[in-house]
């Protein structure tokens, strides 16, 4: 299993190389309720399964909380 270094949200990880989407299940996060942001370029939510992460990459994850 080959490991990758990225940025989410300005704090370095290291995982194994994953999908937008992956990241989002290892991190548990619904992906209804997220944007995210890939080097400066929001992702569709169609192309997060086929989006791979890359040594060096900067995410952006942005969650919406509903309230009232």
């Amino acid at each position: 299993i080959r490991m990758i270094s990225f940025c989410v949200n300005g704090e370095r990880e290291s995982r194994s190389a994953c999908s937008v989407l992956e990241l989002l299940a290892k991190k548990q996060l619904a992906p209804e309720r997220v944007v995210v942001e890939l080097n400066g370029a929001i992702v569709k939510r169609p192309q997060w399964g086929e989006t791979m992460l890359r040594e060096g990459d900067a995410l952006e994850i942005v969650c919406f909380v509903g309230g009232g």
